[in-house]
């Protein structure tokens, strides 16, 4: 499956309507389900493609800073709440993880503490295979989808998450007394 067609699922879901990362993901997994089986596990790997794409350490740290912590599956489920939220995000989310500051919702969980995870988005390609075949997708290859939580730098310590994601910090780290 090409990248294209990987995320024109998520653009329809999309299109001409807002939509909550559930809307999005009922949505994409009707238009999917529309497809070959094939083209549904073929989704379902190019999927897991861009979860170990955006595995980042420094993304990882940005979902921690926002949550106030984030553990493996959480970050899994922010990044499927980014994925609701399309290409450009993912891709700009990816490359500099600060530039989240940017996002109005991002900027209000600041304040009213939301969290921001999308379980059922990461289930699209699994709802769809069952609605079309009415079995389950059949297991892919087991990809390393994040880092190990025991390589990763101390997301506690606050001077580093200041100098490597300044933005977020300086919306969800408390100022210094």
């Amino acid at each position: 499956m090409r990248t294209d067609d990987f995320w024109a699922v998520i653009g329809r879901a999309t299109a001409d309507r807002p939509a909550t990362p559930a809307e999005v993901a009922k949505r994409a997994a009707a238009d999917l389900a529309t497809c070959e089986p094939e083209e549904i596990v073929a989704w379902a790997r190019h999927l897991d493609k861009v979860m170990v794409a955006s595995g980042t350490e420094d993304l990882w740290a940005a979902a921690y800073l926002i949550h106030g912590g984030c553990t493996e599956e959480g970050f899994d489920n922010f990044r499927g709440w980014l994925i609701a939220h399309g290409r450009e995000t993912v891709a700009r989310s990816v490359k500099s993880p600060d530039d989240l500051a940017e996002m109005p919702a991002v900027r209000a969980a600041s304040e009213n503490g939301a969290v921001f995870e999308a379980e059922e988005v990461l289930s699209i390609a699994a709802e769809a295979y069952r609605q079309a075949t009415g079995s389950e997708l059949p297991p892919g290859e087991t990809a390393a989808i994040r880092p190990d939580a025991a390589d990763l730098w101390d997301f506690d310590n606050e001077e580093e998450m200041q100098k490597r994601l300044p933005r977020l910090s300086a919306l969800f780290l408390e100022p210094p007394e």
